[in-house]
C-alpha cells in the first residue's frame, strides 16, 4: 500500500493484506495479537472490533481510496458505518497517524487488483 504521503511528505510502503471475500472480510483481525501492516475490507462501509484481541485504527475510504474519517476503536465496539465508505483499512491502533494517514489522502494499492 502506498498513502502517497507520510508525515514527511514522501510516499510510504505498507504491508497490506486484501480481505475481498465474504468470508475473509467477516474474519477481519479477530484473533490476531498483532498486525503486521494493515488489512483492507472491501467492499465494506463499516466495522466492529466484539471478540478483538487489540485495539485498532480503521480508516474508511471512499470508492476512489481517500480516506473519509480515521478512528481509533477499542475491542467489542460497534463502529458507526460510513455512507460514502466503500473500502475500510485496519491497523493496529496509533500507527495510522505515523504513515500520515487521515482525512483527505488518497491511498494507493499498489499489489494485487480489486
Amino acid at each position: 500500500m502506498n498513502d502517497g504521503t507520510d508525515v514527511n511528505g514522501d510516499a510510504r510502503t505498507i504491508p497490506l493484506e486484501i480481505a475481498a471475500s465474504y468470508r475473509a472480510r467477516t474474519k477481519g483481525l479477530l484473533g490476531r495479537n498483532r498486525v503486521e501492516g494493515a488489512l483492507l475490507l472491501s467492499p465494506a462501509g463499516g466495522v466492529h472490533t466484539f471478540g478483538m484481541r487489540i485495539p485498532i485504527d480503521v480508516a474508511y475510504l471512499n470508492r476512489r481510496f481517500t480516506v473519509i474519517a480515521v478512528r481509533t476503536m477499542h475491542p467489542n465496539r460497534l463502529g458507526l458505518p460510513r455512507l460514502r465508505s466503500r473500502h475500510v483499512l485496519e491497523a493496529e491502533a496509533g500507527v495510522m497517524a505515523g504513515w500520515g494517514v487521515r482525512a483527505g489522502v488518497r491511498v494507493e494499492v499498489i499489489e494485487g487488483e480489486l
